[in-house]
């Protein structure tokens, strides 16, 4: 459903996920979100955050709203006050293991990779990781409604899309610092003049007919 031009913008992420879980008992609570799940190329990455309490971040929002620069001064507002936990999946896990399950296991890994132990996560989505080692809770639109989950979105995005300029100074002929392995036209584009490279997802459907098309060609030369 479409809002209507009239409709008032949504309300900033708040503390209030965090705070019901203090009410229940909980002392530390955690952010979990992930970067990268839909890409073709690159791997999946997820960040977990323990916000200080004492020094948030003016402006901390799902990464989607704010501009490449804003991210970056939050990044490193975010690395500065809080704990923080980052854990990328790579092209081989994702393989492994599913997209899904690559996302799950990176999750799991971040909140374990903590330095300070949180006693309640709170997790952007629908689907929980099995396994964890506190108590976990699955926000749906996470990133948008709660400040732990949008500063962990910040951090998996800025981490992301740098480690995708580093894909590109190795494989500029994708133009991964442009559209980040997604399914951009100019990638497309790139996939079919020169086949899956180093960093793409085999097991995505479009990485797979680009390699068959490239084996074709290699056939009929």
């Amino acid at each position: 459903m479409v809002p209507k031009a009239d409709s008032p913008p949504l309300p900033p992420p708040s503390l209030r996920f965090e705070k019901r879980a203090v009410r229940r008992g909980a002392t530390l609570v955690a952010g979990v979100d992930e970067a990268g799940r839909g890409p073709l190329a690159g791997p999946v990455v997820v960040a977990a955050v323990i916000l200080n309490r004492r020094r948030i971040p003016d402006g901390l929002n799902d990464s989607k709203q704010l501009s490449a620069d804003r991210r970056a001064e939050l990044y490193n507002e975010i690395l500065d006050s809080a704990t923080v936990s980052v854990v990328a999946a790579p092209t081989t896990i994702i393989a492994e293991l599913n997209i899904l399950h690559a996302t799950m296991w990176a999750m799991r890994r971040a909140v374990l990779g903590l330095s300070l132990v949180p006693d309640h996560v709170l997790i952007d989505g629908n689907t929980l990781p099995k396994g964890m080692p506190c108590a976990a809770e699955a926000v749906i639109d996470g990133d948008a409604l709660s400040l732990s989950i949008a500063a962990a979105s910040i951090v998996a995005k800025v981490t992301r899309d740098r480690m995708c300029e580093i894909m590109h100074c190795e494989e500029p002929q994708f133009g991964f610092d442009s559209h980040k392995g997604y399914s951009a036209a100019a990638h497309f584009a790139a996939l079919d003049a020169h086949g899956p490279g180093r960093f793409h997802r085999m097991d995505f459907a479009p990485c797979i007919e680009a390699e068959r098309r490239r084996g074709m060609r290699a056939v009929a030369a």
